[in-house]
């Protein structure tokens, strides 16, 4: 048990720090694997690691630092928080929270943030390089703060088109057996840009820019022999190009353009993983000037806590 350090927390930020219907508390019980029980005064803790315990009392202090600033506080809030409380001063968190700049605006008007520290450095390196490579485990922002970039900056008129890839297939890009059209073809593999263009502009100007080529959907396939001026491009799924492709896909760059590649190298399903073309240009490229390697952690993960348990028990298999 341990007294919070202002004595009688105001029931409103009680009520931000647990979470409508204790959401916010279950989340952290889950995560630290022991029962919390929270009044306005005291946190008890059904715990006699005294390790432990201080964690917790920190994890708590702090949210409630960020609840002063008046924050809403989510369960991914809870969660990182409590990932990163022995990784960063109590300080530096609530100023993190404190001094987030909004990335964009979604179509409802809703301001959307980063989510962890990291997240921060992304945003900094995609503003300040032409050639960005991310990697880390699914559901930390990789794609979606890319995408959220791209319609940012088309917006403001820094590029004329957008340009959305992947791999289609494990080692090669059989298209031809699929029915319809490119775009048809392409479609069911890239669901999860969709759903972030249509979060972020709706789905009538999506579909609208995609008719008039502002959008282009363009598997690596058809990049041969392009180069790629006055857009923003992204490659998703890097981690199942071939060095080949990888190669052949940066070599497209061309004035006023940038290029984001993301991937998850533990997600590999090429037959041999050390001809992933993401691997090979992290090693090979590390240290350009302009281009910038982003790695990203399990605890950048801004899913369902459980996500990361996944993550830890399945390793790099």
């Amino acid at each position: 048990m341990f007294k919070f350090n202002h004595n009688i927390i105001d029931s409103n930020h009680l009520q931000n720090i647990l979470g409508e219907f204790d959401k916010n508390l279950k989340a952290l019980i889950y995560y630290f694997s022991t029962n919390i029980i929270v009044t306005t005064k005291e946190v008890h803790i059904e715990s006699d690691n005294n390790k432990l315990i201080k964690k917790i009392e920190d994890v708590f202090n702090c949210l409630y630092l960020i609840s002063l600033q008046k924050i809403s506080i989510r369960e991914r809030d809870t969660v990182y928080v409590a990932s990163i409380i022995d990784e960063y001063e109590i300080s530096e968190i609530v100023e993190f929270y404190k001094n987030r700049h909004e990335i964009v605006k979604n179509i409802s008007g809703k301001s959307l943030y980063p989510k962890t520290f990291t997240q921060v450095e992304y945003i900094k390196s995609l503003n300040k390089n032409d050639v960005i490579l991310s990697y880390g485990p699914a559901g930390v922002g990789k794609t979606y703060i890319a995408v959220c970039d791209a319609v940012k900056k088309f917006k403001a008129g820094q590029y004329s088109k957008i340009i959305l890839s992947r791999p289609i297939v494990e080692a090669g890009e059989s298209l031809g057996f699929l029915p319809g059209e490119i775009k048809e073809k392409v479609d069911p593999y890239l669901t999860p840009l969709y759903d972030s263009l249509y979060e972020l502009l709706g789905r009538r100007t999506v579909d609208e820019y995609i008719e008039n080529g502002i959008i282009e959907i363009a598997p690596l396939a058809y990049m041969r022999g392009r180069t790629l001026e006055n857009a923003y491009v992204i490659l998703d799924e890097a981690q199942n190009t071939t060095k080949k492709q990888i190669k052949l896909f940066l070599t497209r760059l061309g004035f006023n353009a940038k290029m984001v590649i993301t991937g998850d190298l533990t997600q590999i399903d090429l037959m041999n993983a050390k001809d992933s073309g993401l691997k090979y240009a992290i090693e090979k490229l590390d240290g350009i000037p302009g281009i910038k390697i982003m790695e990203f952690k399990k605890n950048d993960v801004v899913r369902n806590p459980l996500v990361q348990r996944i993550i830890e028990r399945f390793g790099d298999d």
